[in-house]
């Protein structure tokens, strides 16, 4: 490590601490301690109410400093004898004897939390609210005392309370050296974290080229893709959904799950997306979850052993009846009935999430090379005013229905794909091949297996077809409705041989690589 190691940690006395938090919760308790080993109090506005409410002994900064709060509270604490009590090198004696010609008192703990900007600008603050929650003050004496850390302590947030609060009782009133780089380093990943939001918030009408994200703190998974790789997720699970039941969710299983929630996220109505490897080898729409999960795994239930299960909506017994006759790894869906949870909870490691909310984040990024690809997020889903007939033959209303069905399912299947479907049901997909004819072949050698009937089934390709020999293909299985993007220079012999064969296909103009 780059500060002392354990056998050389020493302890430092806090004998004095600045407190100005915008959040209150908590931090009653960390005072009491602080009382009780006699640490000198300072304060500011709100905080400084809080304390003396308490009953308790505290200063202003205002008297510590001799100049008042200005600028409707904008400016605080910005002053040499607050800024020089946390910084001054107590090992140097030109320090000392600069702090102590200038009254300059040591302020040994710092304890701020910064104004919410991050939620004002969820709950859709305006401009001039957003503007206001910048903190200047409180990340300046948060860098202050990071930077400072082999004499001055630093609480970044109200998580720290507790903590700092122990490790103050058990070791009378001191933290050691090793405590202290722990809280620096806390409070800079909050600093930095609070400096990208703000970039970010005001980069929108920038527009600067600088790639900047930042997530708090980090979750340590199980492994990675493989248990030789070590992998973290880096933000708020708990916001998504719930974990109701089941073992510790693993990095390919947290890839699944997107995958499951991106796709029934498309589709209205009542549906279930069976996944594995983030791909669908299950998915359809039913009148009720139990005809949908069906469905479903009509298409391939041997994928779907071991599998992740997105159902859109409340499951009910009869469907979890069914469910529990099939080995998944995961089943996130919106809410339970009591009686549904019972059941499918009898198998301890059996993972059962309930969806709290979801959508799929307006950009992706993907580390490479010496950097980072960052794009929009895929988020086009076809509609009829889409599609274009190129054919003489032109799909009916149920037809174009079960060619955007196919459609959606390839804009989130792996390329090259082909997806076959009819009547809101996968039949089958070929995924992740090298060549679209190759694609083709699986998806119809997989519906052949599972004796699914490809007359009438719509065939959708996340790309344009570069000869006709897919639509060939198509047509000797029984396919007769096809919707691809277009843009082939060979477009027309596909078109030509469609209407030699009264194949009806649209073109929507969209592609969907998904790499």
């Amino acid at each position: 490590m780059w500060f002392v190691s354990n056998a050389q940690v020493h302890l430092i006395a806090i004998k004095s601490a600045l407190i100005s938090v915008f959040d209150k919760t908590g931090l009653e308790p960390l005072i009491h301690v602080l009382d009780q080993q006699g640490v000198k109090l300072y304060s500011t506005g709100g905080t400084l109410q809080f304390i003396r409410k308490m009953g308790l002994q505290v200063t202003s900064v205002d008297e510590l400093t001799g100049f008042p709060e200005v600028f409707g509270g904008r400016v605080k604490t910005l002053h040499p004898k607050v800024f020089g009590g946390i910084l001054y090198r107590r090992e140097l004696e030109e320090d000392r004897q600069v702090a102590t010609e200038m009254g300059i008192p040591s302020i040994d703990l710092v304890v701020v939390d910064l104004y919410p900007f991050e939620a004002t600008v969820k709950a859709g603050g305006s401009h001039e609210e957003i503007i206001e929650k910048i903190d200047i003050g409180g990340i300046s004496l948060l860098r202050a005392a990071a930077k400072n850390f082999s004499h001055t302590a630093v609480i970044s947030s109200k998580e720290q309370y507790q903590i700092v609060a122990a490790w103050l009782s058990d070791q009378k009133g001191q933290l050691n050296d090793e405590q202290r780089a722990y809280l620096s380093s806390m409070a800079f990943a909050v600093t930095s974290h609070y400096d990208t939001a703000i970039f970010n918030y005001l980069n929108q009408k920038a527009g600067i080229s600088s790639f900047k994200q930042s997530y708090i703190l980090g979750n340590e998974l199980r492994y990675g893709e493989n248990p030789h790789q070590n992998a973290s997720y880096f933000g708020n699970l708990s916001e998504v959904f719930e974990q109701l039941n089941g073992k510790e969710l693993s990095y390919n299983n947290l890839v699944d799950v997107d995958a499951g929630l991106s796709l029934t996220h498309d589709v209205p109505g009542i549906s279930c997306a069976i996944i594995k490897h983030t791909n669908a080898c299950g998915m359809a729409k039913g009148a009720s979850v139990l005809e949908a999960y069906q469905k479903a795994l009509q298409a391939d239930p041997v994928s779907a052993f071991g599998g992740v299960i997105s159902i859109s909506s409340k499951i009910d017994l009869a469907c979890a009846e069914a469910l529990h006759q099939l080995f998944f790894e995961i089943l996130i869906a919106p809410e339970y009935s009591d009686d549904a949870l019972a059941l499918l909870k009898e198998k301890k490691n059996r993972i059962l999430l309930q969806l709290k909310q979801f959508s799929p984040s307006a950009k992706t990024f993907k580390s490479l090379l010496n950097g980072v690809l960052v794009q929009d997020q895929d988020q086009k889903v076809e509609t009829l005013e889409d599609l274009k007939a190129v054919t003489k033959c032109k799909p009916s209303e149920k037809e174009a229905e079960s060619l955007l069905f196919a459609a959606l399912l390839a804009k989130h299947a792996k390329s090259n794909t082909i997806v076959l479907a009819k009547d809101g049901q996968l039949l089958a997909s070929g995924v992740g091949q090298t060549s679209r004819v190759d694609a083709l072949k699986q998806a119809i050698s997989k519906a052949k297996s599972f004796n699914m009937d490809l007359n009438g089934a719509a065939m959708a390709s996340d790309a344009f077809f570069p000869f006709p020999d897919c639509v060939e293909i198509a047509h000797e299985a029984g396919i007769h409705l096809v919707i691809q993007p277009g843009g082939s220079i060979k477009d027309q012999e596909s078109i030509d041989y469609c209407d030699s064969h009264q194949m009806c296909m649209v073109m929507t103009g969209f592609r969907h690589f998904r790499h």
